[in-house]
């Protein structure tokens, strides 16, 4: 598990970027952190079994700052989402697809649930991430691998996001070395083949 104190130090340099984009582009000045503070909140206090996954996780567990706009959730069911509680928290329904709950929550953050079943047995294994008075559950940084590989090689997904994958995936190799045992020849191939 990552030391809660050099976890917030990336979630914090992460939301700056977040507020530079955002100002860059001419909206409001702000960030995630709201967001995301809001949604451990309501998520511990109903019991939802979670796990801060994509983006946000691969900001925990990266070395250099990375930036994304939404926050991706794993739960065990999207049937058992504590929606009454979402909403009253500012969270707002977008709506509802094939592998997501899409949602809305403070500061126009897009929040997207998922209920792979890839990725339950990584529930319980999660690292607790300290943000301020909040505790994140994030995936641990093997099944964060294991998840953008899955991604990676996703041939649905847009080519721009699994692009994002594969340099998410080169990174956590590269500042993580032990974590290269985890990769198949097939993995390798596919990271070797682009460049990367």
């Amino acid at each position: 598990m990552m030391e809660p104190v050099a976890a917030m130090a990336e979630l914090s340099t992460t939301f700056e970027l977040d507020r530079t984009w955002r100002l860059l582009r001419g909206e409001m000045d702000t960030s995630k952190e709201p967001a995301l503070m809001g949604l451990a909140r309501v998520l511990e206090a109903s019991g939802t079994r979670y796990a801060i996954i994509g983006g946000i996780a691969a900001q925990v567990h990266l070395e250099e700052p990375r930036t994304t706009i939404d926050i991706d959730v794993a739960v065990s069911d999207r049937g058992g989402l504590p929606r009454q509680a979402l909403t009253a928290a500012g969270f707002r329904h977008t709506g509802a697809h094939a592998h997501s709950d899409n949602w809305i929550g403070p500061g126009e953050v897009p929040v997207q649930f998922t209920d792979d079943a890839r990725l339950h047995g990584c529930l319980g294994r999660c690292d607790r991430v300290q943000l301020g008075p909040v505790e994140l559950r994030v995936l641990s940084v093997a099944d964060l691998l294991q998840a953008k590989l899955l991604a990676a090689r996703d041939r649905s997904r847009r080519r721009s996001k699994r692009f994002q994958d594969l340099a998410d995936i080169d990174s956590l190799v590269t500042s993580r070395p032990e974590l290269d045992v985890l990769l198949t020849d097939g993995d390798r191939a596919m990271l070797n083949a682009l460049g990367v």
